[in-house]
């Protein structure tokens, strides 16, 4: 088979982390490898070296037998090699074909205008042959999270690339939109292609990949043979170390009502949502993209205006008019989207961690009190186990998986009574996941009223003393999370859809 792609020995430093240590790696036409390992673990990086974002302190790059330097992203689309990035690279001012098509966007009129109806209908046929209705013309950010890591996923085949790096593509995608984009990637196999495929989902490895490549702390582990190695035995390369089953969630909170929200409106996209909220309790809410679980949860925490509707907390109607009301009122938000809403990735993992409370750590003269500031990031970043080499690291070095840590040690140090994690774990690895579960369990030990927005059904499962289940902006049922199946959620999830049809 033909050898694509050789890497020899990479070496890789950044201020204060060393974050590639001779690390070997290849790829073969027509196959898929599965590049895996904890958050931290240097796949990213090593993608990014291999996509020209990087260059190497040390190693060999070969490219269809010859060694190459890759000095810039251009060199390596000019090489073959295209990449979907985990955190979306995506300009929400432009349209979904002018993102597709940037820098070589087909011409008209002696190469002096943009030929507009020509890059849509390019870009229409790459949708309409991954099975996906966006329209090309459409504002990139008016999309929701998930229809932009489709562009970006239609982007990077634009490219007719012969080396694909996928890193999380699935992560906001829905079932239907997974198996759309597997039939993808088992044509481009037939064609030749290989494909280097970054995930944490161990079921999408066993259905897709060929062999899995293992990385931990920076270092190359072990490369396998996917059909014949437990996924057991991967976990515990990545980990180092065995982790417990996956059990139900044990409890059930307590009668004591924190929230209540009652004939809540927005457009097409809520429609009279009743729910409640005890005390101690983690509601799951579950359903397909576009269901309407993002949208409720910024309406109640203020991000989105509502048309009608009411909120009461502790029995009490309160008026959430923007978020720093509804963090008034001891509420917190964790978005889907960190990297936007989430964080300051330019500031420090410190200020990060502590920008929600600096009103907690001024003196009575009004100056920051620095000292105790540096102490409480210390004692979040050591709780969440964030792999930073200081709390003065600017946080968009940190791996993603750390990055989402951030945010969570961000609003856990805010101690507010009602926490809603919007797609706590996505691009988290297993270990990292099972550190987040066993915290947001802890929380709600400890009494807090915790809403999980997720759309890994074995996490609803995993996490939920009840299960809410929306489909089209609307709640299509309520279920026990100790003894409901992931078939009767998708039942509910897809029930306004059915009784359409």
């Amino acid at each position: 088979m033909t050898e694509l792609v050789k890497m020899t020995a990479i070496d890789k430093h950044f201020p204060g982390v060393h974050a590639l240590k001779s690390v070997h790696f290849n790829l073969v036409a027509g196959e898929v490898h599965a590049l895996m390992g904890e958050n931290g673990a240097g796949k990213s990086t090593l993608m990014k070296i291999l996509s020209g974002i990087y260059q190497p302190d040390g190693g060999t790059l070969e490219v269809m037998g010859k060694q190459v330097t890759i000095d810039g992203p251009q060199e390596a689309q000019a090489l073959g090699i295209g990449i979907i990035h985990q955190e979306l690279a995506l300009m929400n001012d432009l349209t979904v074909a002018q993102n597709m098509f940037i820098g070589r966007e087909p011409r008209r009129t002696f190469g002096m205008f943009t030929d507009e109806a020509q890059m849509n209908k390019d870009a229409a046929a790459i949708f309409n042959h991954m099975k996906v209705d966006i329209a090309p013309d459409t504002e990139v950010g008016t999309l929701t999270v998930a229809r932009q890591q489709l562009v970006e996923i239609a982007k990077a085949l634009s490219y007719n690339a012969s080396v694909l790096i996928m890193d999380e593509p699935t992560s906001a995608l829905n079932d239907t939109e997974v198996a759309h984009l597997f039939t993808i990637i088992d044509e481009l196999k037939s064609k030749g292609v290989g494909i280097i495929y970054i995930t944490h989902k161990m079921d999408e490895v066993k259905r897709i990949a060929d062999r899995v490549t293992v990385m931990r702390d920076g270092a190359y582990i072990d490369t396998l043979p996917a059909a014949e190695t437990p996924m057991a035995t991967v976990i515990q390369l990545m980990v180092g170390r065995e982790l417990a089953d996956v059990h139900r969630a044990e409890g059930a909170g307590t009668s004591e009502e924190v929230l209540r929200v009652t004939g809540l409106n927005r457009g097409r996209a809520v429609r009279d949502v009743n729910f409640s909220l005890n005390k101690g309790e983690i509601l799951g809410f579950a359903g397909l993209m576009g269901a309407g679980r993002t949208e409720v949860a910024r309406a109640i925490f203020g991000a989105d205006p509502i048309d009608s509707g009411e909120i009461q907390i502790h029995g009490k109607k309160v008026k959430i008019d923007q978020p720093k009301d509804a963090v008034g009122h001891g509420i917190a938000y964790l978005s889907e989207d960190r990297k936007h809403f989430g964080l300051v990735t330019g500031m420090s993992v410190r200020d990060n961690v502590t920008m929600a409370s600096w009103d907690r750590f001024r003196s009575k003269l009004g100056f920051m009190r620095d000292n105790d500031l540096r102490t409480v990031a210390r004692e979040y970043v050591a709780k969440l186990k964030v792999k930073t080499p200081s709390i003065e690291q600017e946080t968009r070095l940190l791996s993603g998986g750390n990055q989402q840590k951030v945010v969570i040690a961000k609003w856990l140090l805010r101690d507010c009574d009602i926490l809603i994690f919007d797609e706590p774990t996505r691009g988290i690895d297993v270990g990292a996941k099972a550190e987040i579960y066993r915290l947001l369990e802890s929380l709600a030990a400890e009494g807090k009223a915790i809403i999980v927005i997720s759309s890994e059904l074995p996490e609803i499962l995993r996490l939920s003393h009840r299960v809410v289940v929306m489909c089209e902006g609307r709640i299509t049922g309520e279920l026990d999370g100790k003894t409901t199946t992931q078939e009767e959620i998708m039942t509910l999830a897809t029930k306004r859809q059915a009784s359409a049809a």
